[in-house]
């Protein structure tokens, strides 16, 4: 896509720190880290949120996540990582990305998700349950 920042690195357009590189996945130091090593992760092909991810590009995308969380714990000395992926809310870049954030206790990393909240009882949690089942 002409005006995806993402593509335009996969391209090789606009630079990037590679740090992960197969046929279906490039992966890329963020550069705005939450700490130092924080790489991003995209499908090769433009494809805007995790909903619309093909199958036969699950495998490769979430195979690249595992393999730099746990390169990340050699290459930075990190106890473990924070892996994630925005999906249109708070998803700065509209090409599908996962983030792979080196993590050791107390690096101060909080507030990194919004406030958490309580169902009723168990009743209204069997609700939303019974709901997510019948739409999956």
């Amino acid at each position: 896509m002409a005006d995806c920042l993402f593509c335009s690195i996969i391209a090789g357009s606009t630079p990037a720190h590679i740090v992960y590189d197969t046929p279906e996945v490039l992966g890329f130091l963020d550069i705005r880290p939450v700490f130092k090593g924080h790489t991003l992760l995209v499908p090769r092909e433009h494809i805007a949120t995790l909903v619309e991810l093909p199958d036969d590009l699950m495998v490769p995308l979430f195979s690249a996540a595992r393999s730099v969380a746990a390169a990340v714990r050699t290459a930075y000395d990190a106890q473990g990582s924070f892996v994630a992926a925005n999906n249109v809310v708070s998803q700065s870049v509209p090409h599908l990305h996962v983030h792979v954030v080196p993590r050791t206790k107390g690096d101060g990393l909080r507030g990194f998700f919004w406030p958490r909240t309580k169902y009723t009882d168990d009743a209204e949690a069997a609700q939303y349950a019974e709901k997510l089942r019948g739409a999956l």
